[in-house]
């Protein structure tokens, strides 16, 4: 009966998909807890400018390099490894409560202990998910973190520092526990893959194409968010907060269809909307065209999380089926916190842009974005998609015999 399951039909074929999503939403949501851990902090503390700008540069900076690092270490036992990161996260976790332990120690801790594992983390669900079924895998992981990280960040505010700092290892030791059972199943071993080195990632055409475009995205939405976020209108916050739960759902639809219609399609309906969007506000930015905004705080929302499901989780697993998938994913995750740098450091320089000129030049840029798209070959093969199509109109003619 299990086979014939909803779960294991439209999820993954492999038993133990349990083990990649305790896997990856104990690491997703580790990261996000650390991250509230430092706006904590800040709130507390209150640094200056350029102490804010060095902790975010920290963290961020640390992720990057760690990431690099976990995905050139020669490991024998990839879970034994994941078992040792998540323990170094346990303890690195409590590294904020020690006050005689400077903040810019003990935030390059986390992040550098969050991104050494990520692409053994990554690298895990690539192999344990089919090709055909990983965008619905990535996407109710994506779903199941995004609702988990709202009611992480309502908690929180409750929480004090210390307080938080315990959440933090309590959470990553249960992951830890409940991730120990699982093991590689011997009648699903992935086939042995060749060596793929850093050059042969970036000389790789498809990667290079689709990472162009994931990066413009991300330096545009994250300049905007920093021109935008700090002046929002208080009638706008319960949109913007709705935005991000519309993205989660977003998430998985667009998992689903990615599995059925490839993913290059869906990141183009992404970009498309966004760019559509932010074209809106070009015309009419000012907060008297509420609609505007709660146009762009929804789509925005909805295109991060058709973006992330598709590029973060799924795209960089696809290029990578000779091998390679922890490079990949290294690489391919770095433009996300490689912006977040730069977003805390021209903040001051983006505030001085007219309102008009910033989504106009953003419309632009996205439109720009799909430009590579579109000469990206498609990853999920034609014969899979063919497959699903096939299938779908073989159902639909059973539903109509079985009606008439």
């Amino acid at each position: 009966m299990l086979q014939n399951s909803w779960l294991s039909r439209v999820v993954t074929p492999r038993k133990d998909f349990l083990g990649v999503f305790i896997l990856l939403l104990n690491a997703f949501t580790w990261y996000y807890m650390a991250v509230l851990i430092i706006d904590s902090y800040l709130k507390v503390f209150s640094p200056s400018a350029t102490e804010i700008l060095t902790l975010w540069s920290t963290y961020y900076g640390s992720v990057i390099i760690s990431s690099i690092i976990g995905s050139m270490i020669p490991t024998r036992s990839k879970i034994r490894f994941l078992h040792l990161w998540m323990l170094i996260g346990i303890v690195s976790s409590f590294l904020p409560a020690l006050s005689f332990i400077p903040p810019q120690m003990w935030t390059f801790a986390l992040g550098f202990t969050f991104g050494l594992g990520m692409p053994a983390c990554l690298n895990y669900f690539a192999n344990h998910s089919t090709i055909e079924n990983r965008g619905k895998t990535g996407g109710i992981i994506f779903l199941s973190f995004s609702l988990g990280a709202a009611l992480l960040a309502v908690a929180f505010t409750q929480l004090s520092l210390i307080t938080g700092v315990f959440v933090l290892a309590i959470w990553r030791g249960m992951g830890l526990v409940a991730f120990i059972p699982f093991r590689v199943n011997p009648s699903n071993k992935v086939e042995k893959k060749e060596h793929v080195s850093f050059r042969q990632v970036v000389t790789n055409r498809s990667f290079r194409l689709y990472i162009v475009a994931w990066t413009i995205f991300n330096l545009i939405d994250r300049f905007e968010w920093a021109l935008w976020g700090r002046r929002l209108d208080p009638s706008l916050n319960t949109v913007a907060v709705i935005g991000p739960v519309l993205g989660a759902v977003a998430a998985f639809i667009a998992g689903a269809l990615s599995d059925r219609v490839g993913r290059k399609r869906i990141i183009i309906g992404g970009f498309v909307a966004l760019g559509l969007a932010y074209g809106v506000l070009g015309i009419a930015p000012s907060m008297l065209f509420l609609f505007s905004w709660y146009l762009y705080l929804v789509v925005d929302g909805i295109a991060w999380g058709i973006l992330f499901v598709t590029f973060l989780l799924t795209l960089w697993g696809d290029l990578s089926l000779g091998g390679g998938s922890e490079k990949y994913y290294a690489i391919g995750i770095a433009p996300y916190y490689f912006t977040g740098i730069m977003e805390s450091i021209v903040t001051a320089t983006v505030l001085e842009i007219p309102e008009y000129a910033a989504f106009s030049l953003a419309s632009i840029f996205l439109f720009i974005a799909v430009l590579p798209l579109l000469f990206a070959p498609e990853t999920l093969p034609e014969k899979k998609i063919e497959i699903r199509r096939l299938r779908g109109y073989l159902e639909h003619a059973k539903k109509l015999r079985e009606k008439y």
